[in-house]
């Protein structure tokens, strides 16, 4: 399994307004991906930052979520936005 836990950290209401226009669309197309176990962008006592985790059954679908993001609205809305990610693999 591959998890991701971190935040995206906004230095204004702007880029919080993209992240709350955007998320939902983005939580639910990866959701949807093959291999997506969980995902998630939670609101956090600061308004300016959200928790993200997720986690994929293996790397190849942690990585076709990341080719897939890339092309995505979300990411083309939200590149400038600060992200503190740890990603760690965890074998059986």
């Amino acid at each position: 399994m591959v998890r991701l836990r971190g935040y995206l950290i906004c230095m204004d209401e702007a880029e919080r307004a993209v992240v709350l226009a955007h998320r939902g669309e983005h939580i639910r197309l990866t959701l949807a991906e093959p291999g997506c176990l969980s995902f998630e962008i939670a609101d956090t006592e600061d308004p300016l930052r959200f928790e993200v985790r997720e986690s994929f059954r293996d790397r190849a679908a942690f990585d076709a979520h990341q080719i897939r993001t890339r092309d995505s609205d979300w990411f083309a809305r939200s590149r400038h936005i600060l992200r503190d990610f740890q990603v760690e693999e965890l074998r059986d």
